[in-house]
């Protein structure tokens, strides 16, 4: 798939914003060699893209009492694409359901879960994961502890391969 047409401004605004939302546009405009006004025009282009999709705080989940992250990888007994949406609409709805994956390979979904603690995952998995129409099996991981949590991409590796297209 071809990379998107952005200047290297775009992208290290994007860069910028992706390590810390929370700075001022004077600021981001300092960091990318620009003055505020172009940056806030050009910070408004790419949210019209769709290439920033929100901001938000990233909270500690354990600090606030969810001391369970299990994933769950499932299989469904159908993989029709009416089956696989009704799958994904019941996922969107379930809170402890914090991300939610389809999957090529043995495997149809896998989801991220939180909850305060064991039982209340229990509660979810027998109450409503495992008797959910169209699941066929549910196969648990409890997270032990998190070497590392980023999101969004790294914008060194697209840096790198910008260089070597011709």
């Amino acid at each position: 798939m071809p990379l998107p047409r952005l200047d290297p401004i775009d992208r290290l605004i994007l860069a910028e914003l992706q390590a810390n939302g929370r700075m001022t546009n004077v600021e981001l405009a300092r960091r990318v060699g620009i003055s505020a006004p172009p940056c806030l025009r050009r910070v408004r282009g790419l949210e019209e893209l769709g290439f920033i999709r929100g901001y938000h705080a990233e909270v500690n989940s354990r600090q606030l009492g969810f001391e369970v992250q299990v994933f769950a990888m499932v299989g469904l007994q159908s993989q029709a694409e009416v089956d696989l949406r009704e799958f994904e609409e019941r996922c969107v709805a379930w809170p402890l359901v914090r991300e939610c994956h389809m999957l090529n390979g043995e495997v149809d979904f896998m989801l991220k879960c939180v909850a305060p603690d064991l039982s209340s995952f229990q509660s979810f998995l027998t109450g409503e994961l495992l008797t959910a129409p169209n699941v066929g099996s549910v196969k648990t991981s409890l997270v032990i502890r998190a070497a590392k949590e980023d999101s969004g991409v790294p914008f060194e590796v697209l840096e790198e391969r910008l260089a070597m297209q011709p």
